[in-house]
């Protein structure tokens, strides 16, 4: 028996995480149309004429936020297409992306968000976002974990220098748990290309001044950085 066909439309998502005030935190938009007017979404949009996905995700992040996507490295997260998960359309399938980076300013909402504002992963759940986009954010944290362990890309979380403890509270404040610093401290050292030092140093207030470093040249972590081989 023969099937109707049916069109499906192509959407893009962004799932932006940085840390700000010491929590994990993802940029939302509160909806300005309907379906789900006045929730809170992840910002993106439908895919335009001969636009790549990341293209879509790169405009809508401007148009909604009125942040440039230009310095962020989006990495996919997955594809979704659920029948019914966006009731405009029979067919919406949709790519999500994942982009890490140092605390962004304050986005500002353009001309389809009401409002954009950066929440805490904890609290972006209560009442739920729009969509699916509470599944797409819970799979976009479990990534960014687990990329922690195999890559370096903690460091994006940092600003152009940072000291080791500024890497330390990284992975603490990503995965939720405490860490021992000798350890962390001897696995991020002895790791080539991990990170570098610039010579430079934080004063302190509480002790004597910290070194600070840069990201290296090294894209992966070997071995990895396994949270129960660094707990505290």
């Amino acid at each position: 028996m023969s099937r109707a066909r049916q069109t499906v439309t192509l959407t893009a998502d962004l799932v932006i995480l940085t840390i700000r005030d010491g929590m994990l935190s993802v940029l939302l938009v509160e909806r300005e149309n309907e379906p789900f007017r006045g929730r809170l979404a992840l910002p993106g949009g439908f895919l335009r004429g001969d636009e790549s996905l990341e293209q879509a995700a790169a405009r809508e992040l401007v148009e909604e936020t009125r942040l440039d996507a230009g310095a962020l490295r989006l990495q996919q997260v997955g594809i979704y297409s659920a029948p019914g998960r966006d009731p405009r359309r029979p067919r919406v399938v949709t790519c999500a992306y994942l982009a890490i980076a140092p605390d962004l300013p304050v986005p500002v909402a353009g001309s389809d968000a009401r409002a954009a504002r950066w929440v805490p992963v904890i609290e972006a759940a209560d009442p739920g976002l729009a969509f699916d986009h509470d599944c797409i954010l819970a799979d976009a944290v479990d990534l960014a974990r687990t990329l922690l362990q195999f890559s370096t890309i903690a460091t994006a979380f940092c600003g152009p220098e940072f000291t080791i403890g500024d890497l330390r509270e990284v992975y603490e404040i990503v995965w939720g748990v405490g860490l021992d610093k000798p350890n962390f401290h001897r696995k991020v050292t002895d790791t080539d290309g991990f990170i570098v030092p610039t010579g430079g140093k934080r004063s302190s207030f509480t002790g004597r001044p910290a070194a600070l470093y840069r990201a290296g040249g090294a894209t992966e972590l070997v071995p990895p950085m396994m949270r129960s081989r660094f707990g505290a």
